[in-house]
């Protein structure tokens, strides 16, 4: 056995205890009662990967590679990074509890070095495939510095694969030939509720190799390939190659005198068989038939040397589910933990000293040696592998000068302006878009700045000289990634560029879009992108029932409220172009933007953290009210908190209008009727229910924490209506966006907005029958405001 093998066979053994000890440690930290069965999941799931996770971190990855670490393996990523001295025994102690390691690797909640957050299984292992597409795109580009290019490599559990996002990346990276990616399949043929079908790995190697992966079947260790050259190794080998997945888990769990018994009774009395099995211990034989190659460190590592191109590589890793425990091989091992007297008796066979179970290197003999190994070891070398990237300033505001146009339209015109122009913003933005680039208006850019590849791929309609609106062409300085019909891969895309400026230490600003109701079809991605802090625009486009005549399949209705309630994520719908400039400038910035968690003490936002940014846009052009009438710093600011009064109340005001986004002249038209019968009539234009709303939340927690003064936007714009004023809100999406406007100083409301499935018509049609034209408003003023009739028109 070499020196680096016996090291790393001795980190197998510490790596083991400690992630078992954790996890022990967690379920017996939790009050009675609060059982959490997942908890045991850890204890079996993250044995099966100490010996993939130690020949991975502790011989084959370099400082450029990252990982993203199977969910339920974070005790053994958590106990490596402590042993590395990146991890502190406080927080391990704490492993599942307030403040401690979390249950699955998280780039924002835990201080070792994770590359990805996993926990949503299948998103981790996906995003691997589109961080290697980013590292690709960086590399091609001029202005981005010189770096060795990294493999980027997913852990993945064999359950995982039952994710559809796994196979809709699958397409996506042979669209890009990808390169540099390897997913490690921990193959223990054991999920939560089972043992998984039998043949899979077949399955799983045919679509791999379809998509032009590279297959590395890893079934044999080291003892069991010797075995099979001894006289009767062959019969040995076709019984385990052939031995249901079931049955190899109960007897794994059986032990040596089960698989003696089993083995004598199907392969009989075959002299060379016989001898083969006899001349081993029932210990001996257990490890042989424990020994996978998955589990075995010297194929393990012999594995991954032999790849040294960049092509797509997928390991099918065989391994035993809580292999090293008396968990092992159990179909319950999911659920289960170690018992007190398991744990005992563990430790004991572990040979840990009581007292030492949180040392480092307790078992260890010759603690120097492995010292001075881990002290070279290349992946942990150069220190904690997170870039930062200097801020990429923008050019300000692009005002547009059309009289009517659609934000749609104006969001295209921003980019295209932006794109004709020299600035480093320009030169920074990535656009992507999933097959709807043209229908979003992403077309202009497009045209101007061209699609990212590799290498070149000339337009054969412009080639041919065949006339077309689209002058795309294929380029590694290409600025757009065109994407197939799969919002995951959308989100995922966003979420892996969002993080360059920490994954590679350069800044790009990322621009998706989508059509609006289909964000909900990513959300899960989403939500993963946002959860690891990645910096993003997306603009859902076309939105709402003003989408009128496609129908209810592609009008949104609650796509507002996933904007409100998504964490990182802060929402905009600008109804007219120069609120959407304000915005898009603002965006450029927030998008860079780590400060310190503190308040701004203004609007109780916490916007020097930064964020993401959800651009929620509508296809209906709108007469503009006019930048020079209006551009100040008052209004600039009151676009960015959230909302401004277009006509501010009187002292008697009696009727409030309060809209979001498009239907913004069905509520001027109202406030302009009503205001013949009703006095002092305000209309408050809302460019994000989302920032007024999270202020609002913020303030209110401030002053129950002793802030008296503490006051947001909504608070303050509310503060000098009239008490028995009554407010109307509307907007094109579900009424809740804004109900909850009437509970901030207790205004009696009458919310409007959609709360059915859509269908096909025209705008005014729409708008008549979800009531949210003027006539609604104002009917809503006649019946809830004290006064004569207000006068409706005839439809």
């Amino acid at each position: 056995m070499s020196r680096e093998l016996a090291h790393l066979k001795t980190l197998e053994q510490r790596l083991l205890w400690l992630s078992a000890w954790m996890v022990h440690n967690a379920n017996h930290l939790r009050p009675k009662g609060e059982g959490d069965v997942k908890v045991g999941g850890h204890q079996a799931s993250c044995a099966s990967m100490v010996s993939i996770m130690t020949a991975l971190y502790f011989h084959t990855l370099r400082p450029e590679d990252r990982v993203a670490v199977k969910p339920h393996a974070s005790p053994v990523f958590h106990a490596m990074q402590y042993i590395m001295g990146n991890q502190t025994l406080e927080k391990l102690k704490s492993f599942r509890g307030y403040g401690g390691a979390q249950s699955y690797p998280s780039r924002t909640k835990d201080v070792d070095d994770v590359d990805f957050s996993t926990g949503s299984v299948g998103l981790g292992v996906a995003e691997t495939a589109f961080a290697s597409i980013v590292q690709d795109y960086l590399a091609a580009k001029d202005w981005a510095e010189e770096r060795p290019l990294g493999r980027m490599v997913a852990l993945v559990g064999d359950a995982e694969l039952d994710e559809g996002n796994v196979y809709e990346c699958l397409q996506e990276g042979w669209k890009h030939e990808l390169r540099n990616t390897w997913w490690i399949i921990d193959y223990n043929r054991q999920s939560l509720d089972g043992v998984v079908h039998e043949g899979l790995w077949e399955k799983i190697e045919s679509i791999f190799k379809a998509f032009g992966w590279r297959v590395v079947v890893l079934r044999h260790g080291a003892l069991q390939r010797a075995a099979f050259e001894e006289p009767g190794g062959e019969a040995l080998k076709a019984w385990i190659q052939s031995s249901p997945n079931a049955d190899y888990s109960a007897l794994t769990y059986q032990g040596g005198a089960a698989w003696r018994k089993r083995l004598m009774d199907d392969l009989g009395d075959q002299g060379d068989v016989s001898a083969l099995l006899s001349k081993r211990s029932d210990d001996e034989l257990n490890a042989l038939m424990n020994n996978l190659g998955g589990q075995c460190l010297e194929t393990l590592t012999e594995a991954f040397d032999r790849i040294t191109d960049d092509r797509p590589t997928v390991f099918l890793a065989y391994t035993i589910k809580g292999w090293g425990t008396p968990l092992a091989g159990h179909k319950d091992n999911h659920a289960g933990l170690m018992n007190p007297a398991q744990m005992a008796d563990f430790q004991s066979h572990m040979g840990v000293p009581e007292g030492e179970e949180w040392e480092k290197l307790a078992t260890v003999e010759n603690k120097a040696a492995l010292e001075t190994f881990l002290g070279h070891v290349p992946f942990f070398e150069a220190g904690p592998r997170r870039f930062t990237a200097p801020k990429v300033d923008a050019p300000g505001p692009v005002f547009l000068d059309d009289r009517t146009l659609s934000t749609q339209a104006g969001f295209g015109k921003i980019l295209d302006a932006l794109a004709k122009g020299e600035s480093e913003i320009a030169d920074r933005i990535l656009t992507t878009s999933p097959d709807v680039t043209s229908s979003t208006n992403l077309g202009p850019w497009v045209n101007r700045r061209s699609l990212f590849a590799r290498t070149e791929k000339e337009d054969t309609f412009r080639q041919q000289r065949i006339p077309s609106t689209q002058k795309w062409q294929f380029s590694p300085a290409g600025q757009h990634i065109e994407l197939g019909i799969a919002e995951m891969n959308l989100f995922l895309l966003l979420g892996a560029a969002g993080l360059s400026h920490s994954l590679f230490g350069e800044r790009l600003i990322p621009i998706g879009t989508v059509y609006d109701p289909f964000v909900a079809r990513g959300l899960d991605a989403l939500n993963y992108a946002c959860y690891q802090d990645a910096r993003f625009i997306i603009a859902g486009t076309p939105s709402g029932v003003t989408l009128a005549p496609e129908g209810g399949a592609h009008q949104s209705i609650g796509a507002q409220l996933i904007g409100m309630s998504q964490d990182g994520l802060v929402s905009f719908e600008p109804a007219y172009l120069d609120e959407l400039s304000i915005i898009m400038d603002w965006s450029f910035d927030y998008l860079q933007r780590s400060g310190e968690n503190d308040p701004d003490e203004r609007t109780w936002l916490r916007d020097e953290t930064g964020g993401s940014v959800y651009l929620r846009l509508t296809t209906r052009p709108l007469e503009q009210l006019g930048l020079k009438a209006r551009d100040d710093q008052a209004f600039r600011q009151g676009v960015v908190d959230g909302a401004y009064w277009l006509r501010e109340p009187g002292p008697n005001c009696e009727v409030v209008i309060a809209y979001q986004g498009c239907v913004a002249p069905e509520a001027i038209e109202a406030a302009g009727r009503i205001g013949n019968d009703r006095r002092d009539i305000g209309v408050l234009a809302i460019t994000s229910a989302d920032r007024l709303n999270s202020g609002w939340t913020a303030a209110r927690r401030a002053r129950a924490r002793g802030h008296g003064e503490a006051t947001s936007q909504i608070e303050r714009l509310m503060a000098d209506v009239p008490r028995d004023a009554t407010l109307i809100t509307v907007t094109d999406g579900h009424p809740a966006t804004l109900a909850w406007i009437g509970s901030v100083m207790g205004h009696r409301t009458a919310p409007l907005g959609v709360e059915h499935f859509g269908q096909t018509g025209t705008i005014d049609d729409l708008y008549w029958h979800f009531m949210i034209d003027a006539d609604s408003i104002v009917a809503a003023a006649n019946y809830l405001s004290a006064g004569r009739r207000i006068g409706l028109s005839v439809r």
